[in-house]
């Protein structure tokens, strides 16, 4: 049996992103297009400001804010993500939305959090095809049988 498998079942993870800023955009999608990649079967859970990136047009506003005094100085979120951005391209790594469109075609499930949707005032049609809605307890019904799940 496979160190992906458990009896007979692919090995399920989980990622939460709860932020909509390149630094919360990027780790939740690689690391579940890597998990289906590794033969797992991996979903990830938008909440709070993360769920923005699963919007339409959402994962192109993703921005990033420097740590620290920097990010509170104004302008400086615009200058670093335009850096941040040039780095992404000079590494050969995929925008967000490229990322998103690859772990769909591949597999990974993509989750709205309802009381964020709810809060917000959204509906299913404010997001990206393919997103489901569910309660936070319906979500740890399902996380509870899951070998990884990652807050980041």
């Amino acid at each position: 049996m496979s160190e992906n498998m458990v009896n007979d079942e692919k090995v399920k993870c989980t990622f939460i992103c709860g932020r909509d800023t390149l630094d919360g955009a990027y780790p939740p999608l690689i690391l579940a297009i890597n998990a289906v990649r590794l033969g797992m079967e991996a979903t990830i859970f938008y909440t709070f400001m993360g769920i923005n990136v699963i919007r339409k047009g959402g994962a192109d506003k993703c921005k990033f804010y420097p740590p620290g005094t920097l990010g509170a100085i104004p302008g400086m979120s615009i200058m670093a993500t335009k850096m941040m951005q040039k780095k992404i391209e000079a590494a050969n790594i995929p925008a967000v939305s490229e990322l998103i469109e690859m772990a769909q075609l591949e597999g990974v499930k993509f989750v709205a959090c309802k009381m964020t949707v709810d809060m917000m005032e959204l509906t299913i049609d404010d997001f990206i095809d393919g997103v489901t809605i569910e309660t936070a307890e319906e979500y740890l019904k399902y996380a509870k049988d899951c070998k990884i799940n990652m807050f980041i």
